[in-house]
């Protein structure tokens, strides 16, 4: 069980306070004592407490990235069938760094968009951030095994 939170600055005009999301992930400590880490930029901060469960070195690392930072996320949660996608990923050319689950969330969402979603079997809730496109995208599993909240302000 990990920790995730973020923020997302709709209007671009203030930055996003770092010491504000480190006291974020501060508070989810007791979800991932494992591991943690950060992501921010000017329009989104993402934050990550890391419980080790599949990939168990630090190349599964939260907030995690594709290899041109072009993709961001944070997820907690486990998919299941993510060695069977990761095998269809790889056939159409996709490298990986890692053994995780996260990784392969990103490359999927690469390859077929947000509907990505579809192919998932697990429990899971990610927030995941396309830079190239300037979308924020919250994602939970079908039945709300993972519970994600969020509000606007």
């Amino acid at each position: 069980m990990c920790g995730i939170c973020g923020v997302y600055n709709l209007s671009g005009k203030n930055s996003i306070d770092k010491k504000v999301l480190q006291k974020m992930v501060s508070l989810l400590k007791h979800r991932g004592p494992e591991d943690n880490g950060t992501y921010i930029d000017n329009k989104v901060a993402f934050g990550h407490a890391r419980l080790k469960i599949i990939d168990l070195t630090k190349k599964g690392h939260q907030p995690m990235s594709d290899s041109k930072k072009e993709i961001y996320i944070t997820f907690n949660g486990e998919i299941y069938n993510f060695k069977e996608i990761k095998e269809d990923l790889i056939k159409k050319g996709h490298k990986f760094n890692s053994n995780s689950d996260t990784e392969v969330i990103i490359y999927a969402y690469k390859e077929w968009g947000i509907r990505c979603i579809e192919r998932f079997n697990g429990m899971f809730a990610f927030a995941l951030y396309d830079k190239k496109k300037d979308k924020v995208f919250l994602v939970r599993d079908r039945l709300g095994i993972k519970p994600l909240f969020y509000s606007i302000f």
